[in-house]
């Protein structure tokens, strides 16, 4: 089993650090192949190119695709399971990981394929988790996390995954109350993994 894990998060002292450190650890128990896009300590440019503008917007398949993203393409090619792990920041994933799907989810390969272009593979699973400040109950409530969800779900990740899920850990502003209930939902990851592949 081959697991990617997407990461956007610059510090670690932050608590999406910790559920990065407590998934590697129930994913290591299983003995899987896990490989980290630490988007922040590899330094991937989110921002794309004039060249890159070039190719995507006017889908001049042609040109060629940086290294850097050929790299996370790669990656995705070997990944059974995706998991793209991250803070909300203003109702969204971080820039990084936003620049991640402008960049990496290029024309010819994730959209707009014709009989020349390299497919993206269809991923097994994939799963957004993301922690936030406000509680869950506040995010349904003023409907951000139904927003979240079919930005992330159906869009970003769209039919690019057969089975794909939002894992919401909110309510991180009172992080002694909530850290054991997420940590039991990071423990349940691997057991959802292997009964959907």
């Amino acid at each position: 089993m081959n697991i990617l894990i997407v990461y956007a998060h610059p510090s670690k002292k932050s608590y999406t650090f910790q559920v990065l450190e407590r998934l590697k650890l129930v994913l290591n128990n299983e003995n899987w192949n896990v490989e980290i896009s630490d988007l922040y300590a590899s330094n991937f440019v989110s921002d794309m190119s004039e060249e890159e503008y070039e190719r995507e917007g006017f889908a001049k398949t042609h040109l060629p695709i940086r290294a850097d993203v050929l790299a996370e393409q790669e990656k995705i090619e070997k990944a059974d399971c995706i998991i793209f792990l991250y803070p909300v920041w203003w109702s969204d994933c971080p820039a990084k990981l936003k620049g991640w799907f402008d960049r990496v989810y290029s024309v010819g390969y994730a959209y707009g394929q014709n009989e020349t272009s390299r497919k993206m593979k269809t991923i097994p699973y994939g799963i957004v988790i993301c922690t936030a400040g406000h509680p869950n109950s506040f995010l349904d409530e003023i409907e951000i996390a139904q927003s979240m969800e079919k930005i992330m779900l159906e869009d970003r990740l769209g039919k690019r995954f057969i089975h794909k899920e939002m894992i919401i850990l909110g309510g991180t502003l009172e992080l002694e109350n909530v850290m054991a209930k997420h940590f039991e939902l990071i423990n349940k990851i691997p057991e959802k993994i292997k009964t959907l592949l």
